[in-house]
C-alpha cells in the first residue's frame, strides 16, 4: 500500500505518512459514510479467467453469468455466488487454480482453463451450391447449447477466417471440413495454499467489507487469519473474514460459522460460509445480523441442544438455530473470547466492530483525502480536521450508531514532532436489542 496505516504502540513511531487509529475500551471503575455491502471471495470455478479479481454486481452476474461461468444464473454450480449476493452488493471474485489446463482439439483451443471446456464441441457444415463447396458453417457448441455461429466462404477456407468468441480460439491455419470436433483435457488447476495467497495478494489493492474462505484446511484457514490480523492491526484496513470451524481464533476480526449442510456434496460442508460472508457485508452498521433469517438454499444444520447453543456464544461461534420452521442467526458475534482492559466484551459483538472500522475507514480516508500533504499542521488545520470528525460522528449520532456524543469528546493537537496530529476520540457505539428482561407486578 502507498501509504501507511493501522494501529501504534507509542505516539510518533511511524515513518510512512498515513492514518493509525487504535480503538480500546474505556476503563469500566455532511461528510458521507463509506458503503457497505463489498466481499472478496476466492472460488474453485469450472470456466473464467484465472490471476484476476473479476468485480461483480449482481445486475451484471445475472445478465452474463454464461459468459463469465459457463453457467446460467441458475445453475448449482453457482450457488456461492447466489449465496453471497443475498445480502451482499459487490462481489470481489477471485478463480483459484491458474495451473489449469485449456481443453483442446484439432480446431480450437478453449478460452480458459477448466473442466467446462471439455463440454464444447465444434459442428462444421459445409455449404453446397450445385453440388459444389462453396464454404462452410462453423457452430460451437457447449454441450446442446448453440453460443456461436459463423459463416466462411472458399471450399478450401481455413480457420484464418473464423473470429475468436467468448468460449474458443481457433488455431491458425487448419483447414475447415465438414464434422464434428470435441474438445478434450480441460482440468481445473489446484486450490493449493499457493493459490490463495495469490489471492490474498491480489485483493490488498480492493476495500471491501468481508473476505472468506469456506474450505477445511487448517493451514489455509491460519493463512487468511494471519493476513486478517496484518491488514487490520498493520496496515489499518478495517474488514472481517468469515471461516468454516476456526472459533479458535480468538479476534474479533475473525467471524467462524459452526454449522454444516445437511447432505452436502464433497467439499461443500462448510458452504454457509458464503451467506454469512454476505450477510457480514451487507449488514447497516446501525443493525445487527441477530436474528436475522437464512433465505439461502442450502439445507442447515440445525440439530443443537440448548446447552450446545449457550456454549457456542461462550466460545465465540456464529451459529443458526431453528425458529418454529425458520432457520435464524443466532448472535452476530465474531471469535473474541478472550477480554482485556483494551478489548473487552462489547468488542465481540459484530455490530460494535462496523461502528469502529467505519470510523477507522473513514477517518483515515478523510484524512489522507484531504488533509496529508495538503493542509498545514497549524490551529486552523487542526481546528478543520476536528470539524470534520465531529460532523462524521453526528452523522453516526444521527443514524443510532452512537449515542452520548458530544464535541468535547474528540481532542486534535499537535503531535511530537512537525508534521503529526494527534486525535483523542471517544465514543459509545449502539447494539441492537437482542435480550429482554421483563418484571411484572400484579396487583
Amino acid at each position: 500500500m502507498a501509504l501507511g496505516g493501522g494501529t501504534f504502540i507509542t505516539i510518533g513511531e511511524k515513518k510512512l505518512p498515513g492514518s493509525y487509529i487504535n480503538f480500546v475500551s474505556a476503563s469500566r471503575a455532511t461528510l458521507a459514510l463509506s458503503e457497505r455491502g463489498y466481499a472478496a471471495v476466492p472460488l474453485v470455478l469450472d470456466w473464467g479467467e484465472t490471476d484476476k479479481v473479476l468485480e461483480l454486481t449482481v445486475d451484471k452476474f445475472k445478465k452474463e453469468a454464461f459468459t463469465l461461468f459457463g453457467y446460467n444464473y441458475s445453475a448449482d454450480e453457482l450457488r456461492p455466488i447466489r449465496e453471497l449476493f443475498l445480502n451482499a452488493k459487490m462481489l470481489f471474485i477471485y478463480r483459484l487454480g491458474s495451473d489449469g489446463i485449456k481443453a483442446s482439439g484439432s480446431l480450437a483451443t478453449a478460452k480458459y482453463p477448466g473442466t467446462l471446456g471439455n463440454k464444447i464441441k465444434i459442428i462444421t457444415t459445409a455449404i453446397i451450391d450445385d453440388e459444389t463447396t462453396t464454404g462452410y458453417k462453423v457452430q460451437t457448441f457447449l454441450g446442446s447449447e448453440l453460443i456461436d455461429t459463423q459463416e466462411v466462404s472458399g471450399a478450401t477456407a481455413k480457420t484464418d477466417a473464423l473470429e475468436n468468441n467468448n468460449f474458443v480460439d481457433w488455431i491458425e491455419d487448419v483447414s475447415l471440413a465438414a464434422g464434428t470436433v470435441s474438445l478434450s483435457g480441460g482440468t481445473n488447476g489446484t486450490a493449493n495454499s499457493s493459490a490463495y495467497e495469490a489471492f490474498l495478494t491480489a485483493i490488498e489493492a480492493y476495500s471491501f467489507n468481508s473476505i472468506c474462505y469456506a474450505g477445511t484446511d487448517a493451514g489455509i484457514k491460519a493463512l487468511f487469519a494471519n493476513f486478517t490480523r496484518r491488514m487490520r492491526d498493520e496496515m489499518g484496513i478495517k474488514f472481517q473474514c468469515v471461516l468454516y470451524n476456526y472459533s479458535s481464533a480468538d479476534y474479533e476480526g475473525i467471524v467462524s460459522v459452526e454449522n454444516s449442510i445437511n447432505n452436502a456434496q464433497s467439499g461443500e460442508a462448510g458452504n454457509l460460509v458464503y451467506w454469512v460472508t454476505g450477510a457480514v457485508a451487507g449488514c447497516a452498521i446501525n443493525k445487527s445480523n441477530t436474528n436475522k433469517k437464512y433465505d439461502g438454499a442450502y439445507d442447515v444444520n440445525v440439530s443443537y441442544t440448548q446447552s450446545q447453543l449457550e456454549d457456542a456464544l461462550d466460545n465465540g461461534k456464529f451459529i443458526f438455530h431453528k425458529v418454529g420452521d425458520e432457520v435464524r442467526v443466532l448472535e452476530d458475534i465474531n471469535t473474541l473470547k478472550t477480554f482485556t482492559d483494551e478489548k473487552s466484551d462489547d468488542f465481540k459483538y459484530n455490530q460494535t466492530v462496523r461502528i469502529i472500522d467505519q470510523i477507522g475507514n473513514d477517518i483515515a480516508a478523510i484524512f489522507n483525502d484531504r488533509y496529508l500533504g495538503q493542509i498545514p499542521n497549524d490551529e486552523s488545520g487542526r481546528v478543520s480536521l476536528w470539524n470534520d470528525i465531529i460532523k462524521h460522528h453526528k452523522e453516526l449520532e444521527d443514524i443510532r450508531a452512537i449515542e452520548n456524543f458530544s464535541t468535547e469528546d474528540v481532542t486534535v493537537e499537535r503531535g511530537p514532532n512537525k508534521k503529526s496530529v494527534v486525535v483523542y476520540d471517544k465514543i459509545t457505539p449502539i447494539n441492537c436489542m437482542s435480550q429482554l428482561y421483563m418484571i411484572c407486578t400484579i396487583e
